[in-house]
């Protein structure tokens, strides 16, 4: 019997191993800049090419598709989700097609097809100039500042009183965040929704407790959230008319809301899995890999079998430190023998550099714990978490910071649209 042969688009080595492990026929396409030897074994073809570079990507896809065609085309990674779902429609293959995928990346379209619909409005502008961002302030009391495209908190900025404003222009032209837009602060406990859908119905698999600790970059989360049933009812609706309203048709979803005064609000979604290992934890109380099901829509009408309820919790607690170059990494083999603890990274060598903690990519490593509820999961990470202690030494400023948005997008190899200058899908 001939495999069914399907399109994967980035992603890590594990991603495709997943796939091929459940018999598929691979053919990968990675940036050089992102190629993994590991991923060699688990394909039948690997495309070393840009697969924001839309024209190329297009062409070489297409005539693969004419000689063997595809089931389906996948992607587990935020950079490729777009231009997945413009594949997709190019092919004439089921699946998210390129209009949701463009509303689940461009923030203020989502955000004004949310507002338009009624499905938990916030206020927001979109390229405010200074004074416009001053007055914003002033009537709703706060703002988030970020870019239009993008995830991981990368270039974004809360601004919490009108005192702010000043700081956090200068600080959005000096980091080089052109493309941007300013919504209300939303005030509250923050969340992630991982569902999953097919033909679009929509299963909420899962709900994340997140915490940022005050700031933009999240530093643990635990699954299952702790909230009561009649919050997670209302989190549930919303985020089932959301995605219904971008016409999700298929695979995994990652919603972030607030549970605010007024009820959850969204403040972005995504067509695909949770980052930041959500995916391990959903797995380890849920009993499904979200990740291995998406690759099951190639050949079953119904991948999902009924419900997963939780059993007990599991917690991750992200790594940080001070901003310099590393000396010294101690009490990993501490954390990884503390109670409850069943997965640890710590990526970090000597000499590396810890920059300031501006998105998800410059934590330090993680600790994940499991335990029989959410309040001790979180106790457990974070006391394995407390065991290691990473040393730095303090370095030049321009050795140390990346400098702008674009520095950092250029050092991992990232378009924020890759449909810039050609026609939009």
């Amino acid at each position: 019997m001939t495999a069914i042969r399907i399109l994967v688009l980035g992603g890590k080595a594990v991603i495709v191993r997943k796939a091929a492990a459940l018999g598929y026929e691979v053919v990968h396409v990675q940036k050089p800049s992102a190629f993994d030897p590991e991923v060699v074994p688990h394909c039948a073809q690997v495309l070393l090419v840009d697969y924001q570079d839309v024209p190329t990507v297009t062409a070489l896809v297409r005539a693969l598709h004419e000689q063997r065609p595809f089931a389906r085309v996948f992607t587990q990674t935020e950079a490729a989700q777009v231009v997945a779902g413009h594949l997709t429609d190019t092919l004439g293959l089921p699946g998210n097609n390129a209009r949701t995928n463009r509303l689940l990346h461009d923030k203020p379209a989502l955000r004004a097809l949310l507002n338009t619909q009624g499905i938990g409005p916030v206020p927001t502008l979109t390229a405010p100039g200074h004074e416009e961002l001053r007055g914003f302030v002033k009537e709703h009391g706060g703002a988030v500042l970020k870019p239009t495209m993008g995830s991981g908190s990368l270039g974004v900025r809360k601004i919490e009183s009108v005192a702010e404003v000043d700081g956090a222009w200068a600080w959005h032209e000096e980091f080089g965040v052109r493309d941007f837009m300013v919504e209300q602060l939303l005030i509250g406990r923050e969340l992630s929704v991982e569902s999953f859908s097919v033909g679009g119905r929509h299963t909420i698999v899962a709900i994340t407790g997140k915490d940022t600790g005050g700031g933009v970059v999240e530093l643990g989360h635990v699954v299952p959230a702790p909230i009561t049933g009649e919050e997670q009812e209302s989190v549930r609706e919303l985020v089932t008319s959301l995605l219904d309203a971008v016409g999700l048709v298929d695979g995994p979803s990652h919603t972030e809301v607030i549970l605010t005064a007024d009820g959850p609000r969204v403040i972005e979604s995504h067509s695909r899995c949770g980052g930041d290992n959500i995916n391990d934890l959903v797995r380890l109380v849920h009993g499904i890999d979200m990740e291995e099901t998406t690759y099951l829509l190639a050949e079953r009408d119904e991948p999902l079998s009924g419900t997963y309820p939780a059993e007990g919790a599991a917690a991750i607690r992200f790594l940080v430190a001070e901003p310099g170059r590393v000396t010294a990494v101690t009490g990993v083999d501490d954390a990884r023998a503390a109670e409850g603890v069943f997965q640890i990274s710590v990526p970090l060598e000597i000499g590396d550099t810890v920059h300031e903690l501006r998105w998800s990519e410059d934590r330090c490593g993680y600790v994940m714990a499991y335990a029989a509820d959410a309040s001790t999961a979180e106790r457990l990470a974070a006391v394995a978490a407390a065991h290691i202690t990473i040393t730095t030494e303090p370095v030049d400023r321009a050795a140390q910071v990346r400098s702008t948005l674009g520095d950092i997008l250029g050092e991992v190899d990232e378009e924020l649209n890759p449909f810039a200058g050609t026609a939009a899908p």
